[in-house]
């Protein structure tokens, strides 16, 4: 993973996967578990360009794990690892 580098304001996340159970203990099939909108950032860019010409830092840094919104950022496959690219603005929130 470490040949990639995000660009400008682009983060890669390595999403977590959803619940094999539901609340009640109910299996859920792969076809029906959602697509995964939590992960942990393994990757950030150097922060979004702005219109007078400075780079505003990015919010968030390596090891936070992120919501983002389901259909955001492009999905990267290396090394059998499924990750997203998003933009940090895609981004919903931190956990803390």
């Amino acid at each position: 993973m470490s040949n990639l580098k995000p660009l400008y304001d682009r983060i890669v996340v390595k999403p977590v996967e959803a619940e094999e159970k539901s609340a009640g203990g109910i299996l859920i099939p792969d076809n029906a578990k959602e697509k995964p909108t939590k992960g942990e950032v393994v990757a950030v860019g150097e922060g979004k360009a702005l219109d007078n010409g400075s780079v505003r830092a990015p919010k968030v840094k390596v090891g936070d794990i992120v919501i983002y919104g389901q259909y955001a950022g492009s999905a990267y496959k290396a090394d059998g690892v499924e990750y997203k690219i998003v933009k940090e603005d895609d981004v919903l929130a931190i956990v803390g």
